[in-house]
């Protein structure tokens, strides 16, 4: 059965006539269905996000595995939780069919080899409590679907991003999200809204992930990694809206522990570095329980 990724979009049938603005606003209006699409899966992107938090605090990790322009995107989430909210590299991984040189350059068959598959999961050497993603557009490839059959078989949570009902990796998913965006502007170019929808849902299982273990402190990322100029002055501005400090309270308590949340345990509670410390863990990390 052909996937609805790969079916003819009527609604652009003569997109190769239009003038630049006009094929832009075909485009346009195709994307807009992104959102809606997405909107039709909150509820499953909930039961997700709090699967995931449960795992990673008791140590679990994520580990996104896709093909071309789905592995690529797993690679981009992955590649920014570190600086966004201070967390391991180990805790999101992300594997693409091909390897590194797949990151920039097709590798031909890649998607259809279950030998990809074996060898990138065994490469991220699961453990009981992790989480394995699968991306794909269409949810057919070989290298997704033996992903999650494996991870299935090692009792990992099993969780599924594509865009097409009849995917054949659903059947190897606890949990299936499945934001069906129709055809393509171009047809069968699935880089397109079934790539857009794919970072979208990876942003709110991530970030949602996030929150729930206390990386943020109301909507500020309150772990970030401090360590360009851009992220000093943001973190001052941080540490001051939250406690309500001056800029050199701010700079006082960031420059003797580094890090945000740190520093606003020490300014609202009057306290050491290792005093804030040792509340923070006490509390498990959450700012708002000492707050």
């Amino acid at each position: 059965m052909l996937s609805i990724t790969e079916k003819h979009n009527p609604d652009t049938i003569d997109i190769d006539l239009k003038s630049g603005a006009e094929i832009a606003k075909l485009i346009n209006n195709e994307d807009k269905k992104v959102a809606l699409a997405v909107e039709k899966e909150i509820e499953i992107i909930g039961k997700a996000i709090d699967e995931i938090a449960a795992r990673l605090k008791k140590g679990g990790r994520v580990a996104y595995f896709g093909a071309g322009t789905s592995g690529r995107i797993g690679i981009l989430d992955a590649s920014e939780m570190p600086p966004t909210y201070g967390v391991k590299p180990s805790m999101f991984k992300a594997y693409i069919a091909g390897g590194n040189k797949a990151v920039r350059k097709a590798v031909e068959n890649s998607e259809d080899s279950a030998e990809f598959a074996m060898h990138d999961l065994a490469a991220f050497k699961p453990k009981k409590n992790d989480v394995v993603v699968a991306i794909s557009a269409s949810g057919n490839p070989q290298y997704v679907v033996e992903v999650l059959k494996i991870a299935r078989e090692k009792k990992l949570l099993t969780i599924a991003v594509s865009s097409n009902p009849n995917a054949k990796m659903k059947e190897f998913a606890d949990i299936f999200i499945n934001p069906i965006v129709g055809a393509e502007a171009v047809t069968g170019s699935s880089r397109m809204k079934a790539g857009t929808a794919q970072k979208m849902v990876l942003n709110m299982l991530s970030t949602g992930a996030m929150i729930k273990i206390g990386k943020t402190y109301k909507n500020y990322m309150i772990d970030l990694q401090v360590n360009n100029a851009k992220l000093y002055e943001r973190a001052i501005r941080f540490i001051k809206e939250i406690t309500g400090s001056d800029e050199k309270q701010a700079e006082y308590a960031l420059k003797k522990c580094g890090n945000v949340k740190t520093s606003c345990v020490m300014i609202m509670k009057n306290c050491s570095v290792k005093e804030a410390e040792k509340l923070l863990i006490k509390h498990g990390g959450i700012l708002r329980k000492i707050i």
